[in-house]
Protein backbone atom coordinates (compact mmCIF):
# COMPACT_ATOMS: atom_id res chain seq x y z
CA UNK A 1 0.00 0.00 0.00
CA UNK A 2 1.19 3.13 -0.91
CA UNK A 3 1.00 7.05 1.10
CA UNK A 4 0.70 4.94 4.39
CA UNK A 5 -0.07 8.21 7.10
CA UNK A 6 -0.69 5.55 10.43
CA UNK A 7 -0.50 1.78 11.29
CA UNK A 8 -1.89 0.59 14.65
CA UNK A 9 -0.01 -0.75 17.07
CA UNK A 10 -0.11 -3.97 19.42
CA UNK A 11 -3.16 -5.78 19.16
CA UNK A 12 -5.28 -4.94 22.29
CA UNK A 13 -9.08 -5.98 21.57
CA UNK A 14 -8.42 -9.96 21.52
CA UNK A 15 -12.59 -9.99 22.31
CA UNK A 16 -13.20 -8.63 18.65
CA UNK A 17 -9.98 -10.23 16.62
CA UNK A 18 -11.51 -13.57 18.04
CA UNK A 19 -14.80 -13.13 16.52
CA UNK A 20 -12.99 -12.38 12.99
CA UNK A 21 -12.72 -13.91 10.06
CA UNK A 22 -9.20 -16.14 10.13
CA UNK A 23 -8.21 -13.91 6.50
CA UNK A 24 -8.84 -10.44 8.22
CA UNK A 25 -6.72 -11.71 11.51
CA UNK A 26 -3.63 -12.64 9.53
CA UNK A 27 -3.99 -9.12 7.93
CA UNK A 28 -4.00 -7.36 11.50
CA UNK A 29 -1.40 -9.58 13.25
CA UNK A 30 0.94 -8.01 10.10
CA UNK A 31 -0.25 -4.56 10.56
CA UNK A 32 -3.14 -4.07 13.25
CA UNK A 33 -5.13 -1.41 10.90
CA UNK A 34 -3.95 1.46 8.42
CA UNK A 35 -4.51 4.61 6.88
CA UNK A 36 -3.34 4.48 3.62
CA UNK A 37 -3.23 6.87 0.18
CA UNK A 38 -2.90 9.63 1.82
CA UNK A 39 -6.06 9.23 3.59
CA UNK A 40 -8.05 7.33 0.69
CA UNK A 41 -8.37 4.01 2.90
CA UNK A 42 -8.70 3.40 6.69
CA UNK A 43 -8.46 -0.07 7.15
CA UNK A 44 -9.58 -0.31 11.18
CA UNK A 45 -7.40 -2.39 13.84
CA UNK A 46 -8.47 -4.06 16.43
CA UNK A 47 -7.26 -1.76 19.40
CA UNK A 48 -9.03 0.26 22.37
CA UNK A 49 -7.90 3.44 21.24
CA UNK A 50 -7.75 5.52 19.88
CA UNK A 51 -11.07 4.93 19.67
CA UNK A 52 -11.76 7.04 15.80
CA UNK A 53 -9.36 3.38 14.84
CA UNK A 54 -10.74 0.81 16.73
CA UNK A 55 -12.82 -2.24 14.63
CA UNK A 56 -15.49 -2.32 17.60
CA UNK A 57 -16.45 1.40 18.19
CA UNK A 58 -17.83 0.85 14.55
CA UNK A 59 -19.01 -2.90 14.64
CA UNK A 60 -20.39 -2.82 18.08
CA UNK A 61 -19.89 0.79 19.59
CA UNK A 62 -22.87 3.66 20.34
CA UNK A 63 -22.69 4.89 16.47
CA UNK A 64 -22.39 1.31 14.98
CA UNK A 65 -23.67 1.11 11.12
CA UNK A 66 -26.38 -1.35 11.78
CA UNK A 67 -27.96 0.73 14.32
CA UNK A 68 -28.36 3.51 11.81
CA UNK A 69 -28.52 2.02 8.46
CA UNK A 70 -31.91 -0.55 8.13
CA UNK A 71 -28.92 -2.69 5.25
CA UNK A 72 -26.66 -3.38 7.73
CA UNK A 73 -26.87 -6.53 9.29
CA UNK A 74 -25.24 -6.64 13.20
CA UNK A 75 -22.90 -9.55 11.73
CA UNK A 76 -21.29 -7.57 8.88
CA UNK A 77 -18.27 -6.00 9.73
CA UNK A 78 -16.98 -2.66 8.94
CA UNK A 79 -13.53 -3.23 8.35
CA UNK A 80 -12.23 0.19 6.23
CA UNK A 81 -13.73 3.27 5.05
CA UNK A 82 -13.40 5.60 2.15
CA UNK A 83 -12.06 9.25 2.76
CA UNK A 84 -15.49 10.72 3.15
CA UNK A 85 -17.07 8.53 5.55
CA UNK A 86 -18.76 5.49 2.90
CA UNK A 87 -18.16 2.26 3.97
CA UNK A 88 -16.24 -1.24 3.28
CA UNK A 89 -18.34 -3.96 5.27
CA UNK A 90 -17.16 -7.80 5.51
CA UNK A 91 -20.58 -10.06 5.12
CA UNK A 92 -19.49 -13.72 4.64
CA UNK A 93 -16.52 -13.83 2.02
CA UNK A 94 -18.35 -10.79 0.50
CA UNK A 95 -16.80 -7.07 0.76
CA UNK A 96 -20.06 -4.67 0.23
CA UNK A 97 -20.31 -0.87 -0.12
CA UNK A 98 -22.37 1.15 1.94
CA UNK A 99 -23.05 4.69 1.23
CA UNK A 100 -23.49 6.42 4.22
CA UNK A 101 -25.66 9.33 2.76
CA UNK A 102 -28.24 7.21 0.88
CA UNK A 103 -28.08 4.03 3.04
CA UNK A 104 -27.30 1.78 0.10
CA UNK A 105 -25.41 -1.50 0.61
CA UNK A 106 -23.65 -2.85 -3.17
CA UNK A 107 -21.73 -6.24 -3.34
CA UNK A 108 -18.61 -5.54 -4.75
CA UNK A 109 -18.07 -8.89 -6.04
CA UNK A 110 -15.04 -9.50 -4.54
CA UNK A 111 -13.76 -10.98 -1.66
CA UNK A 112 -11.29 -9.25 0.61
CA UNK A 113 -8.19 -10.74 -0.92
CA UNK A 114 -9.59 -9.22 -4.21
CA UNK A 115 -10.59 -6.18 -2.96
CA UNK A 116 -7.43 -5.10 -1.79
CA UNK A 117 -5.49 -6.50 -5.18
CA UNK A 118 -8.27 -3.77 -6.52
CA UNK A 119 -7.21 -1.15 -4.42
CA UNK A 120 -3.70 -1.95 -4.92
CA UNK A 121 -3.92 -1.65 -8.77
CA UNK A 122 -6.90 1.28 -9.20
CA UNK A 123 -7.03 3.05 -6.05
CA UNK A 124 -8.09 6.18 -7.63
CA UNK A 125 -11.53 4.34 -8.57
CA UNK A 126 -11.95 1.84 -6.08
CA UNK A 127 -11.90 4.49 -3.25
CA UNK A 128 -13.41 6.82 -4.92
CA UNK A 129 -10.46 9.40 -4.38
CA UNK A 130 -11.59 12.18 -6.53
CA UNK A 131 -12.33 14.54 -3.74
CA UNK A 132 -8.91 13.91 -1.76
CA UNK A 133 -7.17 14.37 -4.92
CA UNK A 134 -8.61 17.79 -5.43
CA UNK A 135 -8.31 18.69 -1.71
CA UNK A 136 -4.25 17.40 -2.24
CA UNK A 137 -4.28 19.79 -5.71
CA UNK A 138 -5.64 22.68 -3.48
CA UNK A 139 -2.76 22.10 -0.76
CA UNK A 140 -4.70 20.15 1.60
CA UNK A 141 -3.58 17.08 3.51
CA UNK A 142 -5.67 14.35 6.03
CA UNK A 143 -3.98 13.55 8.86
CA UNK A 144 -5.01 10.11 10.63
CA UNK A 145 -8.34 10.47 12.57
CA UNK A 146 -9.36 12.68 10.33
CA UNK A 147 -11.50 12.88 6.85
CA UNK A 148 -13.31 14.90 4.20
CA UNK A 149 -16.71 16.74 4.68
CA UNK A 150 -18.40 17.10 1.34
CA UNK A 151 -21.04 19.98 1.56
CA UNK A 152 -23.84 19.93 -0.49
CA UNK A 153 -24.10 15.99 0.21
CA UNK A 154 -23.19 14.10 -2.68
CA UNK A 155 -26.58 12.43 -3.30
CA UNK A 156 -27.91 15.91 -3.71
CA UNK A 157 -24.92 17.90 -5.21
CA UNK A 158 -25.70 19.63 -8.36
CA UNK A 159 -22.99 19.92 -11.18
CA UNK A 160 -23.06 23.96 -11.17
CA UNK A 161 -22.80 23.76 -7.11
CA UNK A 162 -20.02 21.19 -6.85
CA UNK A 163 -19.21 20.53 -2.86
CA UNK A 164 -17.22 22.23 -0.48
CA UNK A 165 -14.33 20.13 0.97
CA UNK A 166 -13.47 20.38 4.84
CA UNK A 167 -11.96 18.26 7.25
CA UNK A 168 -13.45 16.88 10.36
CA UNK A 169 -12.53 14.56 12.71
CA UNK A 170 -13.56 11.03 12.02
CA UNK A 171 -16.20 10.70 14.61
CA UNK A 172 -18.08 13.58 13.94
CA UNK A 173 -17.86 12.77 10.22
CA UNK A 174 -19.59 9.77 10.91
CA UNK A 175 -22.16 11.04 13.04
CA UNK A 176 -23.31 14.28 10.85
CA UNK A 177 -23.86 11.25 7.73
CA UNK A 178 -25.89 8.69 10.07
CA UNK A 179 -27.97 11.88 10.91
CA UNK A 180 -28.67 13.41 7.45
CA UNK A 181 -29.61 9.59 6.49
CA UNK A 182 -32.03 9.41 9.03
CA UNK A 183 -33.91 13.07 7.93
CA UNK A 184 -33.39 11.46 4.33
CA UNK A 185 -34.40 7.85 4.45
CA UNK A 186 -38.17 7.89 4.04
CA UNK A 187 -37.91 10.84 1.28
CA UNK A 188 -39.60 9.40 -1.92
CA UNK A 189 -37.23 9.87 -4.72
CA UNK A 190 -37.02 13.59 -6.28
CA UNK A 191 -38.48 14.83 -3.29
CA UNK A 192 -37.04 18.75 -2.91
CA UNK A 193 -35.11 19.29 0.50
CA UNK A 194 -33.76 22.55 1.93
CA UNK A 195 -30.70 22.64 3.42
CA UNK A 196 -29.93 24.98 6.17
CA UNK A 197 -26.33 26.22 6.28
CA UNK A 198 -23.39 24.40 6.72
CA UNK A 199 -22.05 23.14 10.38
CA UNK A 200 -18.78 24.50 9.11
Amino acid sequence: MKGILYTGGELTDLVHFARLPSYLQAFLREQNGVVAYFGGLHIRGCVSEPTWHALHTAWQGEMAFWRTYAEVQETDIPFAQDCVGNQFLLRGDAVLFLDTETGELADLEVDFKHFLFGVEKFPLDALGMEPLRGFQQHGGALQPGELLSLYPPVCIASAERKPKINIQPAADRLAWLADFHRQIKDLPSGQRIHLKPSQD
